[in-house]
């Protein structure tokens, strides 16, 4: 079985649990080491125990980095007791440094794999700080077997402008995973809440200011015809006084957190679209990305409503589905929106619904064949080593 160290920004992140999921649904053994975001350790993550590693801050950068260093003293220790692993997964840059200083303790054949499913703004800076970020992950990604990552996008405006990685890619969207084959579309056309009012779900890592902000007043001028559902984790370093101000609007509500797949259906079978829409690095990440919520939605049967200029935009108009905005604002929102009627959308939701499930998810087919691929860098890794005592 193969055994992989998962090293990780973030163990409390519901998308590290999400990739434990897959790697253990394709057969592998995971050890999971990284940090948190919590005052308090991670007890378990789907049964396992992770190695931790300490807290760090979201949009903390210096105190991340201090974190890194801390840890790269200390990393020898703390894997101790774990038995040498056949593969390093490193989520982000901060943790590629840390697979290197993991990958000495183990012994230099041990491949590392660079999972990156996000382009930080300090990387694509012109300044000193900019350039020196790109150089440092083009001096530790040097060696890697193998490039995760999910937009194509990124790997056309980062990762091949700029050089940044010379190992092959794997493309791994952010779908919604299921661990049996993805059965037909399990909502039918009429299969959605009475409307109005028309509901509008923005589930997931709740970063963007503008989207809230834009939401609030197109749906004030709405006067109650639609209403903005919160889920998820809001990134109170971004906006601080994001309960607050939810509290005091009239058309919106937070919901708290969700537990992915377990929640899935029943969130999205309470609203009508799935906003898709992110502006936290607009012009940059944001218009690059193809998010979590973009399959989760379309895999249950919402309407996902999305920017035409971005890459989440593209997709969609290629699938024929979704309502696409050319500006946003409450003006743009309306224009797209305001006069929906029961038809409109119905037709909407047929389009969604009859799209191939497989687009929107992953099974235990494609987890089969992802560790597969993980198994053949340690095979390679095994033939050079071979060859070398020959």
């Amino acid at each position: 079985m193969l055994h992989v160290l998962y090293l990780v920004h973030d163990v409390s992140d519901p998308a590290v649990r999400r990739r434990v999921k897959m790697l253990r649904a394709g057969g592998a053994r995971i050890t999971l080491a990284g940090f948190r975001r919590t005052s308090s350790p991670i007890a378990e993550v789907e049964g396992l125990e992770p190695v931790d590693l300490g807290p760090t801050r979201d949009g903390r950068f210096a105190q991340r980095i201090g974190a890194v260093a801390k840890a790269a003293m200390s990393i020898g220790a703390k894997l101790g007791d774990v038995p040498r692993p056949d593969l390093i997964i490193a989520r982000n840059l901060e943790m590629l440094a840390l697979a290197r200083r993991a990958k000495q303790v183990f012994g230099a054949s041990v491949p590392i794999v660079y999972e990156c499913l996000d382009i930080h703004r300090l990387v694509l800076r012109n300044d000193l700080i900019g350039r020196m970020l790109r150089g440092a992950e083009r001096h530790l990604a040097r060696d890697v077997k193998l490039l995760v990552t999910s937009s194509p996008a990124f790997i056309a405006n980062y990762f091949k402008p700029f050089g940044q990685i010379a190992a092959p890619v794997e493309l791994i969207e952010n779908k919604y995973f299921d661990t049996m084959p993805v059965p037909a579309a399990p909502r039918r056309e009429d299969d959605a809440p009475v409307a109005p009012p028309w509901r509008i779900g923005w589930f997931g890592a709740l970063r963007c200011r503008r989207s809230l902000e834009l939401l609030a007043e197109f749906t004030r001028s709405q006067n109650g015809r639609f209403e903005v559902v919160l889920r998820g984790r809001p990134a109170l370093s971004e906006f601080p006084d994001f309960h607050a101000f939810v509290e005091a609007e009239p058309w919106l509500s937070f919901r708290g957190p969700y537990r992915n797949p377990e929640d899935m259906a029943a969130i999205y079978r309470e609203v009508h679209f799935s906003w898709a829409i992110d502006f936290f690095e607009q012009g940059q990440n944001s218009e690059w990305l193809l998010p979590n919520r973009l399959y989760e939605g379309c895999r249950f049967g919402a309407v996902p409503v999305s920017m035409a200029s971005t890459e989440t935009g593209r997709f969609l108009k290629r699938q024929d589905i979704g309502v696409l905005l050319d500006e946003a604002t409450p003006e743009g929102l309306d224009a797209a929106l305001g006069r929906m009627g029961h038809e409109r959308f119905g037709k909407l939701k047929s389009r969604v619904l009859a799209r191939n499930p497989r687009t929107w998810s992953y099974d235990r087919s494609d987890c089969l064949a992802f560790v597969d691929k993980l198994r053949g860098l340690t095979s390679v890794r095994g033939t050079f080593a071979t060859e070398a005592l020959a």
